[in-house]
């Protein structure tokens, strides 16, 4: 692994198959990089400089909302939001307006983990 020069190194998602979890994180984040990795049971992908590296949840970390939520800039929130939910997430909370004209909400992936997306709303999509 390089090192990344993001003030965050890397958002860990725990899901019970880690192979179907980087699949639907990759269709997620179509921009992201993969990231080559030596390890057989993870592996990561780079947004934005910031890796996300889906590994399996076991009997210490389980998948799930249980804390905290990372919030990911949507340029434009409703099309972020449409992508998420035609790949499988469903709303979990918001959409919420916030200051500036921007918009919050969470979204649960298919393994129970929650997404944020932070970002303005462009008028005109759906």
């Amino acid at each position: 692994m390089h090192r990344l020069t993001a003030p965050i190194a890397a958002v860990l998602i725990h899901v019970p198959n880690w192979r179907e979890g980087l699949a639907w994180y990759r269709r997620a984040f179509p921009s992201a990089i993969p990231v080559e990795s030596v390890a057989d049971d993870w592996s990561c992908i780079a947004v934005d400089g910031v890796q996300i590296e889906v590994v399996p949840s076991d009997r210490m970390v389980s998948s799930g909302p249980a804390g905290s939520v990372v919030y990911w800039y949507a340029d434009d929130f409703e099309a972020r939001a449409a992508r998420l939910k035609s790949i499988g997430a469903i709303c979990y909370r918001g959409p919420m307006e916030i200051e500036g004209g921007w918009v919050i909400g969470q979204f649960r992936d298919p393994f129970g983990n929650l997404l944020g997306l932070r970002g303005p709303r462009i008028t005109g999509n759906a």
